[in-house]
């Protein structure tokens, strides 16, 4: 029996380059690094313009608190540090390297060389750390943070490999060709974390990518294969831990809360190459699709490549895009220049015309039929939530728990009278967090003038 949650939905899954190989992409057009891809602090570059830099150096840091590097993705010269767009709609400082073409490998890169058995926790968050990995399934938390929150408080591991979004096949792809370093990666966590218990969670669409896991982890003790019911949102860490625990995680806690720490399938990999080759990240799997598109494919792209020259690799726009979107099309993000680059937890660039656009008029109005609240994972009231967001009564958006929303966007993709209901909890969520941080400001300043 799979594996499931109560809620969420069953959405078309387009997954049109699920038997795409990934192919290797190496730009040809200067790369921008954004100084931030993570949760945390900015980066402080390392490098100056007119520097001569290679792949996998590093080329900006963190100097104190949460954070973690970036390398460079191409070898080249440090053309300028600019203002440039990222992912999520802000501008950020940015490392610009034209790129020489030769592929010139960092000669600081080095493997771990001792065996994993001998190695300490110490040393293993310290590689991953300064391998500048982060969450790779979009959140981009630094990976090494979430390794030492978790130690000493989880006996679990739970790999996120659901990849529940439409059209997404990155994680499935990766799975079906480098099974090994995903695993490989989870047993380094394994020995990390000092916990003996891992799960690869895997929704059963996948049945290729399951046959070889299965395969490969038949005489692990430690290792286990779930199967779980494709549904969306099934990739979402509380549903995870729901389905395959049935403990329903508190507003407000984190998994290690329960027992359990989670890390995606991506984020796995990367931990093997740095591990076993020296490799920071400094490439990831994107999935390029959509109606838009000629050529839809499964790239292996350097961080910091433009979208712009992803499209023209794939053949250009078919037809005009309405809309470009990083990541899939329930949670991602709408973009609003194509010079946008690839960031550490872009998993998927989207092309899309009208025949996607799930609003037929502009008219928004709620019927009162309770789709929304059937089907919301975290059983919340989100027709409520929406409505006081719109007439900016946010503090009954609160109380009717806007902030445990994980907007998965399961509402408003079932509204039949096109009300956008996740974006309104998005302003709702906005407007709370800003109060919040205004309240915690005035706080400190009362503190100091005692």
């Amino acid at each position: 029996m799979a594996y499931t949650f109560n809620g969420g939905i069953h959405v078309e899954e387009y997954k049109n380059t699920r038997r795409c190989r990934i192919e290797d992409f190496t730009p040809v057009r200067p790369v921008a690094i954004p100084l931030q891809q993570h949760i945390g602090v900015p980066c402080e570059p390392l490098v100056a313009p007119g520097d001569t830099v290679t792949i996998g150096q590093k080329i900006g840091d963190v100097k104190a608190g949460l954070g973690c590097p970036v390398h460079a993705s191409v070898s080249g010269t440090v053309k300028e540090i600019a203002e440039r767009p990222t992912t999520g709609g802000s501008i950020v400082r940015s490392i610009v390297i034209e790129n020489d073409g030769q592929n010139t490998l960092c000669p600081d890169l080095t493997p771990y060389r001792g065996r994993l058995s001998d190695a300490t926790t110490e040393e293993i968050i310290s590689i991953i750390r300064e391998a500048g990995i982060t969450g790779m399934g979009g959140a981009s938390f630094p990976t090494y943070a979430k390794v030492e929150s978790a130690l000493g408080k989880v006996d679990k591991i739970i790999v996120n490999c659901a990849e529940c979004e439409p059209f997404i096949t990155a994680n499935h792809r990766l799975l079906l060709e480098k099974p090994a370093y995903v695993i490989n990666g989870v047993k380094i966590l394994l020995k990390a974390l000092g916990v003996h218990t891992a799960w690869l969670a895997v929704e059963d669409n996948k049945l290729d990518a399951i046959s070889k896991l299965e395969e490969l982890t038949a005489e692990s003790n430690m290792i286990e294969v779930k199967v779980m019911k494709t549904k969306y949102p099934q990739g979402d860490e509380r549903q995870l831990i729901y389905a395959l625990t049935g403990e329903e995680l508190p507003a407000g806690k984190l998994p290690a809360d329960i027992g359990a720490v989670i890390f995606n399938a991506e984020t796995c990999a990367a931990i093997f190459r740095a591990f076993a080759h020296g490799m920071p990240l400094v490439k990831r799997v994107v999935t390029v699709d959509g109606d838009c598109i000629r050529h839809p494919r499964n790239l292996m792209v350097p961080i910091g490549t433009s979208f712009e020259d992803i499209i023209e690799f794939c053949g250009g726009f078919s037809r005009n895009p309405k809309k470009i979107i990083a990541g899939g099309p329930m949670m991602g993000q709408a973009q609003w220049d194509i010079h946008t680059p690839v960031v550490k937890g872009t998993s998927a660039i989207l092309l899309f015309s009208n025949r996607f656009d799930k609003r037929k008029n502009a008219d928004e109005t709620c019927i009162r039929c309770g789709k929304c609240v059937r089907n919301c994972p975290m059983h919340l009231m989100p027709n409520y939530i929406a409505q006081y967001s719109r007439i900016g009564d946010h503090e009954n958006a609160e109380k009717y728990g806007a902030m445990s929303c994980v907007e998965c966007g399961s509402c408003s993709y079932n509204c039949p009278g096109g009300v956008e209901i996740v974006q309104y909890i998005r302003m709702a969520k906005a407007t709370i967090r800003a109060e919040q941080k205004k309240l915690a400001a005035a706080s400190a300043n009362q503190s100091k003038e005692k």
